[in-house]
């Protein structure tokens, strides 16, 4: 058993390397790839076979100890993808022959749309910062920033000051497929501004560098500490919605759609690859349109 584990390490680690110098995938996808290939390497070296001896039964079992601990579908098939990406990493090495994950299959899974904020309760959200205080200062400057972007979490918190231009109200997010010019709304412009000038100096230190937000203690921030920022604020709004960072930029997808702009524009801002990621919030509309009318339409309520 001890040797299986060993071996176990040595794969993930030769995984790992490979993801990082020869796989050009963001960080959250790399971290994603190799959390699911550890819960893999952990079932097998509990029924005591190394991934080089597994075969298709092998990873149908691992398939199965996941639904067994009712994991959702959309769980199940990203574990199933990072199984087969680790074993075309073995075939690549010519560790392996053939992919035993590339067979197995399971059920389609229901994509949920988007979880959005109405545009009160943004509103309602960038409100709670305390101005006055370094601290709300810059949450103030995050999320007025975050909503007027729509960038990822992971890019604001890689933002370095010289990545705003506050003269012209413009962004430059440098993400993996290059850099993106997006606006920025007058009053976030003035957030941001007012963070910088202000409050940045008393709170950044050493560790900050060039980072355009920093954490209490001077480096740059996380994050994770960025999520709890935004879940602390919808408690203090008294949202009740299930909000995270993400749940911002879905929103300024579809408030942008709402009024006027083109999913092709949307696309080239949010970063998206493939479009068909930026018309998920084509059907959210839609539905929005919809519930809307159920809710104002004075015979639709008669119903």
């Amino acid at each position: 058993m001890r040797k299986v584990f060993k071996l176990m390490q040595d794969y993930y680690s030769m995984f790992s390397e490979f993801l990082s110098r020869e796989k050009p995938n963001s960080v959250n996808t790399r971290e994603s790839y190799l959390r699911d290939t550890m819960n893999y390497l952990s079932y097998l070296s509990k029924i005591d076979i190394t991934p080089l001896k597994a075969d298709e039964r092998d990873v149908q079992g691992f398939v199965d100890h996941l639904q067994e601990m009712n994991r959702s579908p959309t769980t199940i098939s990203r574990n199933l993808a990072s199984v087969r990406c680790f074993y075309k990493f073995l075939i690549y090495k010519d560790l392996v022959d053939s992919n035993p994950a590339r067979g197995i299959r399971i059920g389609k899974t229901e994509k949920k749309l988007p979880q959005v904020l109405q545009g009160d309760e943004i509103e309602l959200l960038l409100a709670q910062p305390d101005t006055t205080e370094p601290k709300g200062c810059r949450d103030k400057a995050m999320l007025e920033l975050l909503y007027a972007t729509g960038i990822r979490a992971s890019e604001l918190i890689n933002l370095d000051i010289e990545d705003i231009n506050l003269r012209s109200g413009v962004l430059y997010c440098r993400g993996n497929k290059g850099v993106r010019t997006i606006p920025v709304y007058p009053s976030a412009v003035v957030s941001v501004s007012d963070y910088i000038y202000r409050m940045r100096g008393l709170i950044a230190g050493p560790g900050g560098g060039g980072a355009l937000f920093v954490n209490l203690n001077g480096g740059r921030l996380t994050r994770q500490g960025f999520w709890k920022i935004v879940k602390s604020y919808a408690v203090e709004a008294g949202i009740t919605k299930e909000i995270t960072p993400h749940t911002i930029r879905h929103s300024f997808a579809l408030h942008l759609l709402e009024n006027g702009a083109s999913v092709k524009d949307i696309q080239t801002m949010m970063g998206h690859a493939d479009i068909s990621s930026t018309q998920v919030y084509v059907q959210l509309l839609d539905n929005h349109v919809q519930q809307v009318y159920r809710d104002c339409h004075p015979k639709a309520k008669l119903g």
